[in-house]
């Protein structure tokens, strides 16, 4: 190395260190910083006696969660759009609903992944049969006619619900 380049990467690493130079440093030695009161304000609970938000499938056969995803769904009241995931793609779409009716639009928009071991297309047909809805104990029942065709709730349920009924 040349003299010349020696004294300037010298001169150049002292005044990273010097006061003043406004350059970001991070001192292991003190303590971190807490998180504001914003963060640390309690969330509200997810109101479970309307349709609008996000629903996590409670699944019932292991095949459900055969990718390790939940399916879930979030409406959109407002603009009569939805978002989610089948349990392996993303999907968006567009429904109709009252206060106890809902139809998914035909048009599921997903991504395209391979899903060995999931029946997607099922799921899919599921959720294009879907008619009508009940919100029974803060769970969201999708029917056909009066047939239950799946149950979501605001919180994930990690393994298979069995209904004894």
């Amino acid at each position: 190395m040349r003299p010349f380049t020696l004294l300037l990467s010298i001169w150049v690493l002292s005044c990273n260190g010097s006061p003043g130079n406004n350059l970001p440093t991070y001192d292991s030695t003190k303590a971190e910083k807490k998180d504001t009161a914003i963060a640390q304000a309690p969330q509200s609970q997810p109101d479970t006696t309307k349709l609008g938000g996000l629903w996590f499938l409670q699944p019932v056969l292991a095949s459900d969660t055969a990718t390790g995803k939940i399916p879930r769904l979030e409406f959109n009241l407002e603009t009569k759009r939805f978002t989610g995931n089948t349990g392996c793609n993303n999907m968006n779409g567009s429904f109709d609903f009252t206060d106890s009716t809902l139809q998914f639009n035909q048009r599921i928009v997903t991504t395209k992944m391979a899903c060995i071991g999931y029946n997607e297309k099922a799921f899919l047909e599921n959720l294009l049969r879907t008619n009508s809805y009940r919100l029974q104990n803060g769970i969201l029942i999708l029917l056909f006619n009066q047939t239950e065709i799946s149950r979501w709730t605001r919180k994930v349920a990690p393994k298979p619900v069995i209904n004894k009924t």
